[in-house]
């Protein structure tokens, strides 16, 4: 087995950082009521600003500086998100709570065209999602994980190359285990252990009677002397990921930035499954005012309809950036999220050797989910033929999503008369003179229907196609009841 680390030193902050492109400087507060910096950004850095510092003391440097409170369930989540997306690259992955993610990767290497390649795919995404995090690969989960806190960029392939990777680490690295404790590392420090080849050097027999048996088994874990089963991480059926902005906004551009992040790993989660979305929804989360929201909703849903089975994110950003420079904002956006479930398979998209730009640029789906975005569901509709001889009830407005999503018999148009019918027929009959009999070119076609709908559904009308003096061709009638008048109804193309 090979296994890549993914260590997050700065989680506390990036989940935070992540959403924005550009703002003031930003630090994060730990728990009250000692509320202490524990992470700040490079701008906040810049300014003196520093982790230990108290509230005060961070104002004092930087009067514009930014603080929030660390969010530890937001951490867990955004962990969690950050696993869902990494099944792109492999299905074995595991959590290593509270800011570590483990990959096993010997499966995918071939698939990457290597280790190099696979490890720099991983960055690049990791990139998209706008996290940095430090990697690296070893034989044992636990060695991927210390080599990547402390020292970071090692690719270790065989179980060989571990004791003169592992044993230089410094002994600090064991006080992130849970199962040491610091009268352990009290006890290693003071008898001048500093790094893991000092310990390896003691008697395992005293190191177990002075209660320090869970180093040597650590240790044993990390060399592969002992196996080191992980719990595999589960994806979700049901995708929800939530980015809080690091200042409420209303611009369109900052929105869209940190929507970016949320689709990068809605598309890991996708192609996870190979799988796509014909639709998913976009929450806006406003500002709260005090405790309570002024006057509006606490959150409006945006659904995206796609217009076709797709994971295409170029196609999720255009979409979303149609409904979104629509939408009137009642207040300032202080997070997003994302929502999608129902993933459909997906087959892979074909291509053609000479043309591969071509399914590309016919993609009528995209052009109806483009103009519904822009103009609104009600102003998009289909037309689609109606069993009925009148003229004026033989079609139908249709909802182009729900026709597109029919069933091969329900979509069939309804059979078309084999008389002629105009290209444009006119909202109402137009009276009109009597045409000349050598202007009467085909007819009669006897219409006489809707009965069942009383007198104002009813008609009895002969039509026929008549030419007009400037030669267009025009579908008339006249009436077989009295007063027997003529009217044009519409015109052929």
């Amino acid at each position: 087995m090979l296994w890549c680390a993914l260590y997050l030193p700065d989680l506390a902050l990036q989940v935070f950082t992540r959403g924005r492109s550009d703002s003031p400087p930003l630090a994060v507060l730990g728990p009250r009521p000692r509320q202490r910096v524990v992470a700040v950004d490079a701008a906040a850095m810049a300014r003196g600003v520093a982790t230990g510092h108290s509230r005060a003391g961070a104002l004092a440097l930087a009067p514009d500086l930014c603080l929030i409170e660390r969010d530890l369930r937001q951490e867990l989540a955004t962990l969690t998100d950050i696993a869902s997306w990494a099944g792109c690259f492999t299905p074995s992955v595991s959590l290593d709570p509270p800011d570590t993610l483990l990959l096993e990767i010997q499966a995918s290497l071939r698939l990457f065209g290597g280790l190099a390649p696979l490890c720099d795919a991983i960055r690049a995404g990791l990139d998209e999602l706008g996290f940095t995090a430090q990697l690296a690969v070893a034989p044992t989960p636990l060695a991927a994980r210390w080599l990547a806190r402390g020292a970071a960029g090692s690719l270790l392939q065989t179980p060989a190359g571990l004791p003169d990777a592992l044993d230089p680490l410094p002994l600090g690295l064991l006080a992130h285990e849970n199962t040491v404790g610091a009268d352990s590392l009290e006890l290693l420090a003071g008898i001048g252990a500093r790094c893991m080849a000092d310990v390896r050097r003691l008697p395992r027999s005293g190191l177990a009677r002075r209660q320090a048996g869970a180093v040597i088994t650590l240790l044993d874990r990390a060399y592969g002397v002992l196996p080191d089963p992980r719990p595999w991480f589960v994806p979700p059926e049901h995708y929800s990921s939530r980015l809080p902005l690091p200042a409420p906004s209303d611009q369109t551009d900052i929105l869209l930035f940190g929507l970016r992040r949320l689709l990068a790993g809605l598309s890991g989660w996708l192609d996870a499954r190979q799988a796509g979305l014909e639709r998913f929804t976009l929450i806006l989360e406003f500002e709260r005012i005090g405790s309570i929201h002024r006057g509006h909703e606490p959150e409006s849903r945006i659904e995206i309809v796609l217009g076709a089975l797709s994971r295409d994110m170029a196609r999720f950003q255009l979409l979303t950036r149609e409904h979104l420079s629509r939408k009137a904002l009642p207040a300032p956006v202080e997070a997003l999220r994302l929502e999608a479930d129902a993933p459909r398979p997906m087959a892979p998209p074909r291509t053609d050797f000479f043309d591969v730009q071509a399914s590309e640029d016919n993609d009528p789906g995209l052009l109806l989910a483009t103009l519904r975005a822009r103009l609104g569901n009600a102003a998009v509709h289909c037309l689609a033929p109606h069993p009925d001889h009148r003229p004026e009830q033989a079609w139908r407005q249709t909802d182009p999503q729900a026709s597109a999503l029919q069933p091969g018999p329900a979509r069939q148009a309804a059979a078309l008369p084999n008389a002629p019918r105009p290209l444009w027929l006119l909202p109402e009959p137009r009276p009109i003179a009597r045409p000349a009999p050598e202007n009467i070119l085909a007819g009669p076609e006897r219409i006489e229907s809707g009965w069942w709908d009383g007198s104002d559904g009813e008609i009895s009308r002969d039509y026929f196609v008549a030419s007009r003096q400037d030669h267009t061709l025009v579908w008339v009638f006249r009436e077989s009841r009295p007063p027997h008048g003529w009217f044009l109804h519409g015109y052929f193309s």
